[in-house]
């Protein structure tokens, strides 16, 4: 054993490998994307590891090596397993031989997310095991026993983590290399009547699931991370909590005299500790994020064994409905609870002045700025539809370039754009995709539109990465996580043989050739593409800055205006533009825009005097 001070992702991959974890599968998504990331760095060299092109297949490729006896484990977050719920769903009732976890990084708040689901639900209604787990050291530990419990009920396990987890730190001991559980698969037994699902398996492994959850029920009431914390002295006040929300439960009673449950294991929920845990009190608690869980079972026991305690929580309004939760919240409705009267101490200090507002916006020099002005100009008075998607081009709905009319979810904006085609002939649509979600979800969409006959322009976002989630790579990128060079998926050999016959790739930063193959292609009936391929800047470093000259600057502001490049800025007068060159990458768009050749200095300088444009 040694102490190391580490992220929560960090944490839970090192469990995983202390668990003898055999295969690791994922699709990247904030909070998940370190755990994967952690264990293809400090792999021992008998791990496979991979960045799969989406949830469902990493789920499934999961599923496959556990069949076989390996100790598997697939990340993702929240969005992800509605993704890779089809196969979940169906696995639950085949079982696995191998221990099998999911692991789900939810995101209250949300932070990074489209949503605030609560993946403890999707345990009940999937009727998949969870654990819960509070800190960073929780963490680690509680994976390990997640494992043991997936191999021994022959189940999945659902590891429902948390952004305040995922990303807290902790200085904690941690086992060596030399200490990891070695776990040799069996390798896969045929046996068509366990491992082909039809109605008749369904049938009875349904059964036999719900007779498993119910002993895992009082198992889980045995847990000893499932925690009853008795009051100081008798009180008939309670408070039940979970997860993050837990830690807060225990600074705001630090001075208060309340009996705790602390529920590591949702679903299938303690009934028996829980019912324990209530005996004797009049009044509970519960606080939780995001769905009201623990009160809906609390509730249930109390209907059950006839207690007559008052439930408090979200459903009564003690408890926001949505949103993270705070010490600051979580102290407030204790202190109503128990009658407090706060009076305000006499020497608190005036509150501090918010902090300054910094909305998300495209890195200075992202190609994908280059391309939604490209796509701008040339439909200039056209009635226009853009639909985005899930990336950093997201942000190209920002003002100015105000290109993303709807975001829906990975690989939607080319079925929304198929909709919207067929619904208004006279709208010219367009849909933005980068070159991840591409493979991720874009290809099945773009397969429908060609098929029903859509007409559309596909615009593909290609970077050369997963630049959102931290520059992961992808079957177009040539390389996988484990360090392989690979082929690369051509995506114009895939656009093509799917029936595509209008595919154009071209440098999004050269402005008057990327202005006209937009309009040339979007003139054309049926779904065509265009690939605007330059690589992300955070991972090509500039070469050149740009430099305004002031004595030739006519003050007209339409680099600023029309761009919102945040290297842009105006000068000491308050008129004229200028260039933070801590910020420039050298892009050269702002050179090929400006009408009076005020710019100049760019890395690309060739391009732009070539392609000087000025509509």
């Amino acid at each position: 054993m040694h102490k190391e001070f580490m992220m929560g992702n960090e944490a839970i991959a090192l469990g995983a490998m202390a668990a003898g974890v055999n295969l690791v599968a994922g699709y990247p998504g904030t909070p998940s994307t370190e755990v994967l990331e952690t264990i293809a760095k400090r792999n021992p060299g008998n791990v496979y590891v991979e960045w799969s092109i989406n949830e469902k297949a990493g789920m499934e490729v999961a599923a496959g090596a556990a069949y076989a006896g390996a100790r598997t484990l697939v990340t993702m977050k929240q969005v992800g397993l509605n993704v890779a719920s089809d196969p979940l769903m169906s696995l639950e009732y085949i079982g696995v031989k191998g221990g099998m976890v999911v692991l789900v990084a939810d995101d209250p708040g949300p932070i990074s997310s489209q949503t605030e689901q609560d993946t403890r639900t999707f345990g009940m209604f999937s009727k998949v095991p969870v654990f819960d787990p509070c800190s960073v050291s929780d963490a680690y530990e509680m994976i390990q026993e997640a494992f043991e419990v997936s191999e021994k009920y022959g189940t999945p396990v659902i590891f429902r983590a948390t952004t305040r987890v995922d990303h807290g730190y902790e200085a904690l001991e941690i086992k060596d290399p030399e200490e990891y559980v070695k776990n040799v698969p069996e390798g896969f037994v045929k046996d068509p009547s366990r491992w082909v699902i039809f109605p008749k398996l369904s049938v009875k492994n349904h059964a036999l699931i719900e007779k498993r959850n119910v002993e895992l029920a009082d198992v889980f009431s045995e847990y000893s991370r499932n925690v009853i914390l008795k009051e100081k002295q008798p009180c008939r006040k309670g408070i039940a909590t979970h997860g993050a929300n837990f830690g807060y439960i225990q600074d705001a009673c630090k001075e208060r005299n309340l009996r705790i449950l602390r529920v590591a294991t949702p679903f299938p929920f303690p009934e028996k500790l829980a019912r324990e845990f209530l005996e004797g009190l009049d009044e509970v608690l519960c606080v939780e994020e995001l769905d009201p869980v623990i009160e809906r079972a609390l509730i249930y026991v109390c209907g059950k064994y006839g207690l007559n305690v008052k439930i408090r929580g979200k459903k009564t309004g003690d408890i926001p409905p949505s949103g993270e939760n705070t010490l600051e919240i979580v102290d407030a409705a204790i202190a109503r609870m128990v009658g407090e009267q706060k009076a305000p101490k006499e020497d608190a200090q005036a509150a501090p002045p918010a902090l300054p507002v910094r909305p998300p916006v495209l890195c200075a020099g992202c190609p994908h700025r280059a391309s939604f002005y490209a796509v701008k100009v040339a439909m200039k008075g056209q009635k226009t539809i853009y639909c985005g998607d899930i990336g950093c081009y997201t942000l190209g709905n920002a003002q100015p370039l105000d290109m993303c009319d709807t975001c829906l979810c990975m690989g939607a904006g080319i079925g929304i754009a198929q909709g919207v085609s067929h619904t208004e002939p006279d709208t010219k649509c367009f849909a933005f995709v980068g070159d991840s979600t591409f493979f991720a979800s874009g290809i099945t969409e773009t397969i429908n539109a060609f098929y029903n006959q859509a007409d559309l322009t596909l615009v593909i976002l290609d970077n050369s990465t997963t630049a959102m989630t931290g520059h992961q790579p992808h079957p177009g990128t040539g390389r996988t996580v484990m360090g392989q060079a690979v082929e690369k998926v051509n995506m114009e050999k895939v656009l093509r043989a799917i029936g595509l016959e209008i595919v154009e790739t071209i440098d999004p930063l050269d402005h008057k050739l990327s202005v006209e193959t937009v309009k040339r292609v979007a003139a054309a009936p049926g779904v065509k593409a265009i690939i605007f391929r330059s690589p992300c800047i955070a991972l090509t470093k500039p070469v050149g800055r740009l430099a305004v000259d002031p004595d030739k600057c006519i003050a007209c502001g339409k680099c600023i205006r029309e761009l919102g490049c945040p290297a842009l800025i105006l000068g000491e007068d308050g008129k004229k533009a200028k260039i933070d060159t801590s910020l420039c990458t050298g892009c050269t768009l702002c050179e090929q825009l400006c009408p009076v050749s005020a710019i100049s200095g760019g890395s690309k300088n060739d391009t732009a005097k070539e392609g000087k444009a000025n509509e």
